[in-house]
């Protein structure tokens, strides 16, 4: 009896390490897929906003191209897959949404090419005028992002327990958080056209010029900098670029009411108006530069 009990107590002994080994594996593992569901998040955001963007920018243009219905159905997919990957707990790759994701990026850079040919088709070429009011570039750049943190969030997801995430056979964190700095750069541009054409004639539409491009200056310190840092002001000014992206879909709303005619004249403010589901664009990049912090940390550079 003596000798089972000591058997017992030694097995225990030997369990011990062994879990301890464990741990650490399992927690890495448990950031990676936070992180992933955090990109998801990121990408229905996107999705959500050019879902409802070009739905109501191509309604203006009456369809006239077939291809016109293209963003809005692959959009509505992406956010689909997105909301399916934010509830989704396990490791691993997921080859459904992996393959939408790949269809939702290809379907930006077509567009992009589309309406970079419909500005420059114009008289004038490519010139003030015709990118104040054709087709916006910017606008399936922001699907072909909500698709590229959708396939970045299937590789952090599928990264091996023993392993760190990596991207381009670099940190997934760094790399994940250089992606993160360009696109807000890229989003402010657009923002910053559509303000200059509206003159800023409100204060407030300097926000969208100013504080995500100090976010992304922020992101590419962080990303090149000490990976276990807290970066709590960094994360901070995060949480403020994206509180701007929700009080901006405000500013819109009250935008379209001023307008002659205001909400009773709605068919045509909305279409003409400052474009309402545009600013949550802003959330969806805060959360994945949020997910690319904490990988960074969870998961440091060799």
């Amino acid at each position: 009896m003596a000798r089972s009990k000591t058997l017992a107590g030694q097995d225990r002994a030997v369990a011990r390490p062994r879990a301890a080994q464990l741990a650490p594996q399992d927690a890495g593992k448990r950031a990676t897929v936070k992180a992933a569901q955090r990109l998801n998040r990121s990408s229905g955001i996107l999705a959500a906003s050019v879902l409802m963007d070009s739905a109501v920018e191509h309604y203006r243009g009456d369809f006239q191209n077939r291809a016109m219905i293209t963003p809005i159905l692959t959009s509505l997919v992406a956010l689909a897959a997105s909301l399916h990957g934010h509830g989704d707990d396990a490791a691993g790759k997921h080859h459904a949404r992996s393959s939408i994701f790949w269809l939702t990026a290809a379907t930006g850079l077509a567009g992009t090419g589309f309406h970079l040919y419909n500005v420059t088709k114009k008289p004038g070429g490519f010139c003030w005028q015709n990118l104040f009011y054709s087709a916006p570039l910017g606008a399936p750049a922001a699907i072909g992002l909500s698709g590229l943190f959708g396939l970045l969030a299937e590789r952090v997801r599928d990264t091996a327990p023993a392993e760190n995430p990596r991207l381009l056979g670099q940190s997934a964190g760094r790399m994940l958080g250089l992606t993160t700095a360009l696109s807000l750069l890229g989003t402010t541009g657009e923002a910053g056209l559509l303000h200059f054409r509206g003159a800023f004639q409100n204060p407030a539409m300097f926000l969208p010029v100013t504080l995500p491009p100090t976010a992304a200056m922020l992101m590419a310190r962080a990303a090149v900098g000490d990976a276990r840092k807290n970066h709590r002001f960094t994360r901070f000014w995060l949480g403020l670029t994206s509180a701007m992206g929700i009080a901006g879909v405000g500013f819109h709303i009250f935008g379209v009411s001023r307008a002659m005619g205001g909400w009773r004249n709605w068919r045509q403010n909305m279409v003409d108006g400052p474009p309402i589901p545009a600013p949550p664009s802003f959330v969806g990049l805060a959360l994945a530069g949020l997910a690319s912090l904490a990988l960074m940390r969870a998961h440091p550079d060799d």
